[in-house]
């Protein structure tokens, strides 16, 4: 979008898209990001997918949940600061009443088999979301030899060593400079998206949008 004006269809547009996929954000919030690409990138392509990927790693990179994170960016990304606002307080509505019927009745209830029953399948199906989510993301990160190496080594150091996410995440960063300042320095190729996403950028940018 070429501006970011107050506007009140767009920002009602932007409330009921995160109202609705709030509920959701089960999983720590890993849950909506596939839901979030499809309704902002998909069907209405307010945020082109490469930008999605960067609003999705720093989403994770700050503090706070990734799902507040993640719609303030892309509200603000869409209609600004009112956007951000319209976004932030779609998501947290939703899961605000959630939290507060389940506080009410949980207890009651947490014992009956149907209830256990229900749980069991929603974490199954919490995981197949995560799991989606990081194969999308995956497809934009891994974007050569270096960047899917350094997944691998990630995962591993996670699994085996157990270090913060936050260490992980600056360590990635520091990385990925000195990575590419030795290329340089080679005189190496370097690549920071891939040939569909640059091509996608390029007809973006050649259209005006």
């Amino acid at each position: 979008m070429k501006s970011k004006t107050f506007n009140t269809k767009l920002l009602v547009q932007i409330f009921m898209i995160f109202f609705k996929i709030g509920p959701v954000t089960f999983g720590g919030g890993y849950a909506m990001i596939p839901l979030i690409e499809r309704e902002v990138v998909e069907k209405r392509g307010w945020v082109k997918p490469q930008e999605i990927t960067d609003i999705f790693a720093v989403a994770e990179s700050v503090p706070g949940a990734i799902a507040i994170n993640s719609a303030t960016f892309i509200g603000y990304r869409v209609a600004g600061i009112a956007g951000a606002i319209a976004a932030m307080t779609g998501v947290l509505l939703p899961t605000f009443c959630i939290v507060v019927m389940l506080s009410l009745f949980f207890l009651q209830v947490q014992d009956n088999p149907k209830v256990e029953a229900a749980f069991v399948s929603i974490r199954a199906t919490i995981v197949a979301l995560i799991t989606y989510a990081a194969i999308k993301i995956g497809k934009t990160a891994a974007i050569d030899k270096t960047t899917i190496i350094l997944i691998a080594v990630t995962v591993a150091v996670m699994y085996f060593v157990h270090i913060h996410p936050v260490l992980l995440i600056i360590s990635g960063g520091l990385l990925g400079i000195g990575i590419i300042g030795l290329k340089k320095k080679l005189g190496m190729t370097i690549k920071l998206e891939k040939e569909d996403m640059k091509l996608n950028k390029d007809y973006y940018l050649g259209s005006g949008i």
